[in-house]
């Protein structure tokens, strides 16, 4: 009975993901073919050179911290509300410094490292963001290790829809000014939708719930064990977003010095990373919200020693997520024009989907893969292939520029999720 209950407890908290997922990633949609629309291909451009920035500096502030919360939390040996709270003043202090970072050298990694001055108001909305993402991320890993999934999709939908109204509304305006403003207004609007999503999950806390001023004070046995999970997990995860952020810089810097321009460059490095990509990862909702919920799950089974249930859950999460993603591979194969134009009014990037359509498909495993990992406390192991896989993918990304332009950015993403994928998937099967 007590198995019956946890197994429907994982279906309904996947379940739950899934729903909001797709609710989410419809608004989502809604709101990139707003931007694009807006913005126009070359702020597109423009923004998705600084969305590796903005990733590098989203793991760098989160520092791995939700999922340490979500994993402790689900084991329940600690006091949950203390142990968000000791661990909220260390992540505030780490985003200012992160802000200041971003301000004095905003300048430099504008114009020297993304060979682009337009993208400097940008940087600095980037640094604004996030100290109220860091708080909806300490927040939504507490619900997590709870599994209460429902009051994290509802902050989710009601975000994107604030973010959509917003966008609307702002792009329009500051396109006035010039693009480099409407793209910073399109990173800035995260901060009011952030909030709402922090109101929206403090009001879904239970009444009983009681915290004083102490407990803010970070506590050495919390700080020591969330710190023993997160910083094997932010390790991989920084490793992961340092390649990214050193992807646009190093395709930028490589194909001026073979002669083309700048302005070329953002547009091809636009249709890649703003059209083609965001359109492939469609289905990474559905595996999202599998990993999301397999955290917790494999975590509990784990500290009470199902490992066959623990195995059994993952297994599903696979499964599943093969499943969908093999359905979306193949409508990407047979219509990448016709989704392209219905998204983007723009057919740029054909050949792209098609070539990277399948290699995705190991894409999709690979969120509920590093989940495991880090549930089964071997996050050391998914930092390692992360890096070597970075590694693989900047050494092609500077080889394959060089011999064949734009075409080695797409040969880098390939070989990147091929190898992690199957390292990953190798470690998780020995370990389970």
């Amino acid at each position: 009975m007590v198995i019956f209950m946890k197994k429907s407890s994982f279906l309904k908290a996947t379940l739950i993901l899934m729903v909001g997922g797709f609710i989410t990633k419809l608004l989502g949609m809604v709101i990139r073919i707003v931007t694009s629309r807006y913005l126009g291909v070359t702020g597109i451009g423009i923004h998705s050179l600084l969305m590796p920035t903005y990733s590098l500096f989203i793991a760098l502030a989160s520092f791995g911290f939700p999922i340490a919360i979500s994993k402790l939390v689900a084991e329940n040996k600690f006091s949950s509300q203390k142990l968000v709270a000791s661990i909220l003043p260390f992540s505030l202090v780490l985003d200012f410094i992160l802000i200041l970072l971003l301000v004095f050298n905003g300048h430099f990694i504008a114009d020297n490292l993304l060979h682009n001055s337009l993208t400097f108001y940008g940087l600095i909305a980037i640094g604004l963001t996030l100290p109220f993402i860091s708080i909806s991320s300490l927040l939504r890993g507490y619900y997590f290790g709870k599994e209460r999934m429902l009051i994290h999709v509802v902050s989710n939908v009601i975000e994107d829809i604030i973010r959509l109204f917003l966008l609307v509304i702002g792009i329009p305006f500051f396109m006035k000014f010039g693009v480099e403003f409407a793209v910073f207004f399109v990173i800035f609007s995260n901060i009011a939708s952030e909030i709402s999503s922090i109101i929206i999950l403090i009001f879904g806390l239970p009444n009983k719930l009681v915290i004083d001023k102490k407990d803010f004070k970070p506590q050495k046995k919390y700080l020591s064990k969330v710190f023993s999970i997160s910083i094997p997990t932010v390790a991989s995860r920084l490793i992961g977003n340092i390649g990214y952020f050193l992807e646009p810089i190093l395709f930028t810097t490589i194909l001026l010095f073979k002669g083309f321009t700048n302005q070329d460059i953002t547009l091809e490095y636009g249709v890649i990373s703003g059209f083609v990509l965001p359109l492939i990862l469609i289905p990474s909702f559905f595996t999202m919200a599998i990993s999301q919920a397999l955290i917790p799950t494999i975590s509990k089974y784990l500290a009470i020693g199902k490992k066959r249930l623990a195995k059994k859950r993952f297994n599903q999460a696979i499964f599943i997520s093969l499943f969908i993603g093999i359905i979306f591979t193949f409508i990407f194969e047979l219509f990448p024009g016709q989704l392209l134009y219905l998204l983007y009014h723009n057919t740029d990037g054909i050949f792209y989907v098609r070539i990277l359509a399948p290699i995705c498909l190991l894409q999709y495993i690979q969120t509920p893969l590093a989940s495991t990992l880090q549930a089964m406390d071997k996050s050391k192991e998914a930092f390692t292939s992360t890096l070597v896989g970075t590694i693989i993918k900047i050494f092609t990304l500077i080889i394959g520029c060089y011999f064949f332009n734009v075409w080695g950015l797409i040969l880098s993403i390939c070989l990147g999720i091929i190898y992690v994928t199957i390292i990953q998937y190798h470690k998780v099967k020995k370990f389970l």
